[in-house]
């Protein structure tokens, strides 16, 4: 079976080069095959075993506040986020994509919550799995806006060489993974602009055909790292708030992030 083949090979190619002992997407591979793989057996596809990550419940209450609808199957809005998630899958599989970056012109804009919302909608299609990570390293949210304590971030990855599984958190959410924590950084655009995001994000993407990555990055206005991340990935998405973005912060931004990886807009606070 391909997945299967694909497995083997990646686990060839590492056992031929023998790794370093820094911290690299070779050095993690158990992380993913552990923490977010699915299986294959006899032609069916089995949702993944969260065996070796963090198991810690996302909080309803806390998920509902931050307008994270798409955890309530009741919620009108979810269509919305049906409608995108049919347009963007559509997308990837012309173009092979599975690396997906979510950002705003401006800070506060509804970026993390639609980033947030699009990773559960993306979850609960058949035969995939979603895996969210935070790269607004100034301000991890992710794991806040669930409710969920988690201390370590992908920070902790790069300063410090922790392996990506003790990172990974699985909030109780079917074939739904993240990496968010309290860990912050100021100098973080030189992370994201280095090689080693460069093979970790083409690691993310390429080791399962049924797994997209959603990566939550800092506003693409006034600071370095939305820019820094915007070539590693297949997709961006951009969220403007309706009533507050302008225009003009809307083509600044376009004018700063490759035109060829743009995927569309995603209005935030729309009304009904």
């Amino acid at each position: 079976m391909k997945l299967k083949k694909a497995l083997d090979q990646a686990k060839a190619q590492r056992e031929q080069h023998n790794p370093k002992p820094d911290p690299s997407p070779d050095k993690a591979a158990d992380w993913s095959q552990s923490a977010n793989s699915s299986s294959e057996q006899e032609g069916e596809w089995k949702a993944p075993a969260y065996d070796h990550c963090a198991v810690t419940e996302l909080d309803p209450v806390v998920v509902e506040k931050n307008r994270g609808v798409c955890l309530n199957p009741d919620r009108k809005e979810i269509e919305r986020y049906k409608i995108l998630r049919t347009r963007i899958a559509n997308l990837a599989r012309e173009r092979r994509m599975s690396t997906i970056m979510v950002t705003s012109p401006n800070k506060s804009e509804g970026k993390t919550v639609n980033c947030i919302n699009m990773g559960l909608t993306f979850a609960k299609a058949m035969k995939q799995t979603v895996l969210m990570v935070d790269c607004d390293f100034t301000g991890q949210d992710i794991h806040r806006y669930l409710g969920i304590e988690s201390k370590a971030s992908l920070i902790d990855y790069f300063m410090d060489g922790v392996p990506l599984q003790d990172l990974i958190v699985w909030p109780g959410v079917e074939k739904l993974t993240l990496i968010s924590g309290a860990r912050t950084i100021n100098e973080s655009s030189e992370l994201l602009s280095s090689d080693m995001m460069a093979k970790l994000v083409k690691e993310m993407g390429e080791r399962y055909d049924d797994r997209y990555v959603f990566f939550d990055a800092p506003p693409v206005l006034g600071h370095a790292e939305a820019i820094s991340l915007a070539p590693r990935v297949d997709g961006i998405l951009m969220v403007v708030e309706a009533g507050k973005t302008t225009k003009t912060d809307v083509k600044e931004s376009l004018a700063l992030l490759p035109n060829e990886k743009f995927l569309g807009f995603l209005l935030n606070k729309q009304a009904a």
